[in-house]
């Protein structure tokens, strides 16, 4: 079985880098849940990527906007080395800061145009009862497309949506992948403080040009 801990040994890039045909060996694979009983903010990724499955760690793939536009929010201290996998340590201080990280569709795939309709569909119907067990505050969907077909919500603008979903309410926010061209980190940044607000944690979004 290959491990992310063998693939990224013996390289000279600074950190954790994959082959092509290494990455492949992830497809389709599932990753767990970053979710704890006290959770306030659960964020919705669409889907593992092939970079996810191989470390372990949601949006883990270099390029991803995620964590650093948590970090311009202020939601998280700084930007961890999250391309080579979490640590234990930033997993903890994660969900300390109440925040926890599931899928809408625990299946992994280069992209996440690669998934259906009735997976996205058959996701949220999932989601839904996730969310019963774990009584987050506030949800946030991070994709539009995908909370659009997964929900049945073809006209759907970001941000707060007008249902509540298994009790909590629910939220819209952009993408962070570096396929979504149209955001920045300090969108991404104000995107994710509207949710996170709204779950009580502490946001201090940090002056960035666009």
């Amino acid at each position: 079985m290959i491990s992310a801990l063998s693939l990224g040994e013996g390289r000279d890039n600074g950190g954790m880098g994959f082959r092509r045909d290494e990455l492949e060996a992830f497809r389709d694979r599932s990753v767990p849940d970053l979710v704890r009983d006290d959770v306030r903010l659960l964020f919705v990724g669409i889907n593992p990527g092939l970079w996810t499955a191989a470390t372990g760690a949601p949006f883990a793939h270099p390029g991803n906007r995620f964590y650093p536009a948590l970090a311009a929010a202020g939601i998280i201290p700084a930007v961890p080395d999250f391309a080579v996998g979490l640590t234990d340590l930033e997993r903890a201080e994660l969900m300390d800061a109440g925040i926890g990280i599931t899928n809408l569709v625990n299946r992994a795939t280069v992209r996440a145009d690669e998934l259906d309709r009735s997976e996205l569909r058959q996701g949220a119907l999932d989601l839904e009862r996730r969310v019963a067990e774990w009584q987050p505050l506030v949800v946030a969907i991070v994709g539009l497309t995908a909370y659009r077909q997964g929900f049945g919500r073809p006209r759907a603008a970001e941000g707060r949506q007008p249902e509540s979903l298994a009790g909590a309410e629910l939220w819209a926010v952009p993408n962070p992948s570096g396929l979504n061209a149209h955001a920045t980190i300090p969108t991404l940044a104000r995107a994710y403080a509207g949710p996170a607000q709204a779950a009580g944690l502490s946001v201090n979004i940090s002056p960035q040009r666009e």
